[in-house]
C-alpha cells in the first residue's frame, strides 16, 4: 500500500466519507490547476457535499499532510492575492496596496483573507509547486488570482488573450524590450510576480513617432503615475532586480478583463474557519500571534449561561450536578458545531460561542433551548435553565491566555443581553434581527420578536432587545 493511500485511510477515520471519497478522486484525476489553492466551498459544491463537512474534511487532510493550507491577502477589487502566508501570525501588515488597483487596504478576517488549500507535493507534484516556471497565464490562473475569482475551465486561455497583448519571461538580472503598437485604450503594464504597474492612457490622434519608456521591476516599487501617450509605436525597455524570474504583461483594461475579474464565487474566509470548531480542535492555540490583532468586520456571538446552577449544587450534590453540566456542555457543544460555529470558551457553567452569520447563532439557540427543555422532561425536573443572548458587530481576534480570543464592544454587548436573558427566551439585539436571513427563519417558524429598549453598563445609548419566544 502506498503512503498516499494510507494517508486516505487514515482521513476516512475523521472525515466524512463521501468527502474522503471525492478528493482522493480529484488528487488522482484533476488537472494541476485543480489541485492548488482549493476553494473549500466551490469543491463542496461541485460534489454535492456539505460545506461544514467539506471544510472540516480539508482540514483533517490537512493535518494528516495530504494538503497544506494558505492564508492568502486579498485585493477586494480584482481578487488578486496580495500575499500568500502558510500561517495566519504572519499577517503582519497594517495595509495591503494592490497595484493593478491602485488602491490601499486594511486587511480584515471577513472578505479579505481567504483560506485554499494545495496539495501536497509528497501526494502528487503539480505546476504550483514551481510558479517560476509557469506561463504568464498561467502564473495569473494559478499564483496570482485568488479562489473567489471564478475563472473559467474551457475558454480560459481565449479570454486572456483578449486582454493580453504582450508578455515575456524576464530572468534575475535581464534586461528586454517589449515592441508594440498602442491601441486607443487604457493599458496597464503589469508585472505578477513583483506586483508592479504602469498605467498608460493611450488617446488622441495615432502617431508614428516611436515612444521608449523604461521599467525596472523589483520588490520595493510598486506603482508609477499615470502617464499619457497617443495610439502607435512604442518601445518597453524592462530591466528585472528582482532575485527571481518575472512576467512583464501588456494588458487592455477594457471589457474581456473586467468580464474575467467579474466572475466571482464565494470562498472560505478565515473569519469563516475561525469560527469553526474543527478548526478549533485541531489548531488550537497555534493561530494567532501574541501580539496580533485582527480586525473582523462583523462576527455573531452567543452566550449562554445555566440560571440558577448554585442551588442545583445544592439541591441535587455536587457529583449528580456536575455530570448533568457536563452533559449540559456536550449538548451544546454539539450544536454549536453543527450550526458552523465554535465554542470559544467556557467560564463556569457558561459558554461563549461564534458564528459567521447572525442566523446560524439564532438557530444555535432554538436548538439548544429545544434540547434544554428534552433533558428537562426526561429528568421530570427544571434543572437545566438556560439563558441565551446574541448580539452581532465587529471586533478583533486576539490571542489571550493561550487561546484565541475576540475583543472589543460587540462582545461585552452580547454578554450583558445574556445577563437580561430569562430561562425560556432568547435575548438578541436589534444588529442580530436585522439581518435578512435570520428575519426569514424566524418568519418559516411563526416567532414574533417583543422587542423593549435598554440601557447596559458602559454603553452610552440605548440598544433594542428583542425576546424570541
Amino acid at each position: 500500500m502506498s503512503e498516499t493511500q494510507a494517508l486516505f485511510d487514515v482521513l476516512r477515520q475523521s472525515a466524512a466519507p463521501a468527502f474522503a471519497d471525492a478528493l482522493e478522486r480529484h488528487v488522482r484525476d484533476a488537472p494541476d490547476h485543480k489541485l492548488g489553492r482549493i476553494n473549500a466551498l466551490a469543491f463542496a459544491a461541485a460534489h454535492g457535499i456539505d460545506e461544514e463537512r467539506t471544510i472540516a474534511g480539508f482540514l483533517h487532510a490537512s493535518r494528516l499532510g495530504l494538503f497544506e493550507l494558505s492564508w492568502n491577502v486579498l485585493c477586494p477589487g480584482c481578487g488578486g492575492v496580495l500575499d500568500a502566508n502558510t500561517s495566519l501570525k504572519t499577517v503582519q501588515s497594517e495595509a495591503y496596496t494592490c497595484a493593478l488597483c491602485a488602491a490601499g487596504y486594511e486587511p480584515t478576517l471577513d472578505e479579505m483573507i481567504e483560506v485554499t488549500f494545495t496539495v501536497s507535493p509528497r501526494v502528487r507534484h503539480i505546476e504550483a509547486h514551481n510558479p517560476h516556471e509557469l506561463s504568464a497565464a498561467e502564473y495569473f490562473r494559478q499564483i496570482y488570482w485568488g479562489s473567489g475569482v471564478d475563472l473559467p475551465d474551457d475558454d480560459y486561455e481565449q479570454m486572456v488573450e483578449e486582454f493580453l497583448l504582450e508578455t515575456l519571461e524576464l530572468p534575475p538580472g535581464d534586461k528586454a524590450v517589449i515592441a508594440l503598437q498602442l491601441p486607443a485604450e487604457f493599458v496597464i503594464v503589469f508585472e505578477p510576480v513583483t506586483h508592479a504597474a504602469q498605467f498608460i492612457d493611450v488617446s488622441g490622434e495615432p502617431t508614428k513617432e516611436r515612444r521608449n519608456l523604461s521599467l525596472v521591476f523589483d520588490r520595493t516599487h510598486r506603482h508609477n503615475e499615470t502617464i499619457s501617450l497617443q495610439p502607435g509605436p512604442l518601445r518597453i525597455l524592462v530591466e528585472n532586480h528582482a532575485e527571481v524570474r518575472t512576467l512583464p504583461s501588456v494588458c487592455v483594461a477594457g471589457e474581456a478583463l473586467h468580464a474575467l475579474l467579474g466572475r466571482r464565487r464565494p470562498f472560505l474566509t478565515a473569519k469563516r474557519l475561525l469560527s469553526n470548531q474543527t478548526f478549533r480542535d485541531i489548531y488550537r492555540t497555534d493561530t494567532i500571534d501574541v501580539d496580533q490583532r485582527l480586525k473582523i468586520t462583523s462576527l455573531t456571538f452567543l452566550f449562554t449561561d445555566l440560571r440558577g446552577s448554585t442551588e442545583l449544587y445544592e439541591r441535587v450534590g455536587d457529583l449528580a450536578a456536575f455530570d448533568l453540566v457536563k452533559t449540559h456542555f456536550s449538548v451544546l457543544n454539539e450544536i454549536v458545531a453543527a450550526e458552523a460555529g465554535a465554542v470559544v470558551k467556557t467560564i463556569g457553567d457558561a459558554v461563549m460561542a461564534t458564528f459567521p452569520t447572525p442566523d446560524r447563532a439564532i438557530a444555535a439557540a432554538m436548538r439548544m433551548r429545544d434540547a434544554m427543555r428534552k433533558l428537562n422532561h426526561e429528568r421530570s425536573s427544571e434543572d437545566l435553565l438556560l439563558k441565551i443572548g446574541i448580539h452581532e458587530g465587529p471586533c478583533i481576534a486576539v490571542s489571550l491566555n493561550e487561546r484565541q480570543d475576540y475583543f472589543g464592544q460587540t462582545v461585552n454587548i452580547a454578554s450583558r443581553v445574556q445577563h437580561l436573558a430569562t430561562a425560556h427566551e432568547i435575548f438578541a439585539t436589534g444588529a442580530v434581527l436585522q439581518d435578512p436571513a435570520t428575519a426569514g427563519l424566524l418568519s418559516e417558524r411563526g416567532l414574533n420578536p417583543m422587542t423593549h429598549n435598554v440601557t447596559l453598563r458602559g454603553i452610552t445609548n440605548e440598544i433594542s432587545i428583542f425576546a424570541i419566544p
